[in-house]
């Protein structure tokens, strides 16, 4: 192998150095705060930790936390699969204005996003003052809870199924169409098997997101134990009774969860690379 064909291998100068700092960049930042949290855990032993992550009051934060974020994957599965469709397939005024919205929960913080659902769903606000009447009551309910993990998680489905769209080859739905094929098994045998890996992948992201949601939530969930109070209010409360080993543990259900969404998302990817690859 020549003296050029080793340097095009590494296309940035310094790689052994920017290798090196990117490295202990994640040590600092990531590894070393995990490890610590894990040499927390592992210090009070197997009784102790099943008695804190099983308690009555961990176990409702559970049930809610995890509950509302599969509502919230659900709703945001539906409609941020219609707004990437949209997004791609239609032209009309205000689509770029549409489009930038879509990043806003990205943008916004989530406290600020908290206090904006939280007056809109008041009994003065613009959308409680017509649902408190049907009796649907949003704020300091898991109904809220969900509706705040909605908002800031919707990114993720449409983002990530839009960039399969817009690629997606509009011959093949055309060549289908000439054959005879209705819009629906267009859909269901050319569409769907494409941009079902982004789908899912877009979902496990959103469920994921809503898992760890914190500032939007706290606002508008009224924070009441075993009925709206979420696992990350539960251990920011440990922490402040400085019980260290029990934000420790219950921080570690959702690490654990994090882990497998994150696995989930790198299967699902690989998945869909090898099937383009055979569809190419």
């Amino acid at each position: 192998m020549t003296t050029r064909a080793r340097r095009s291998k590494h296309l940035l100068p310094g790689f052994g150095l920017t290798l090196g700092v990117t490295m202990l960049y994640l040590v600092i930042i990531v590894v070393l705060p995990l490890l610590a949290m894990l040499l927390k855990v592992g210090g009070m032993g197997w009784p102790e930790f099943w008695r804190i992550i099983s308690m009555p009051r961990s176990l409702a934060a559970y049930r809610v936390t995890f509950g509302s974020a599969l509502v919230a994957t659900a709703v945001n599965g539906v409609f941020g699969m219609l707004m990437a469709w949209v997004l791609t397939r239609y032209r009309f005024p205000g689509k770029r204005l549409l489009d930038a919205l879509i990043d806003l929960p990205f943008a916004l913080p989530t406290a600020v996003a908290g206090l904006t659902l939280v007056t809109l769903f008041s009994q003065t606000g613009w959308y409680g003052q017509l649902l408190e009447p049907l009796g649907i009551k949003v704020n300091y309910s898991q109904l809220g809870i969900i509706v705040a993990m909605i908002f800031t998680s919707i990114p993720f489905v449409v983002r990530t199924v839009q960039p399969v769209l817009e690629d997606l080859q509009v011959d093949l739905e055309e060549a289908a169409k000439t054959l005879g094929a209705t819009n629906w098994q267009v859909f269901t045998r050319i569409i769907a098997p494409v941009i079902l890996p982004a789908f899912m992948a877009g979902c496990v992201l959103s469920f994921a997101r809503s898992l760890g949601e914190f500032g939007a939530v706290v606002f508008i969930a009224g924070n009441l134990p075993g009925l709206t109070e979420i696992v990350s209010l539960l251990i920011f409360i440990r922490l402040d009774e400085y019980n260290y080993e029990a934000a420790a543990a219950l921080a570690l259900i959702l690490l654990l969860t994090a882990f497998a969404t994150l696995f989930i998302t790198n299967a699902l990817q690989a998945w869909q690379l090898r099937y383009t690859d055979r569809t190419r």
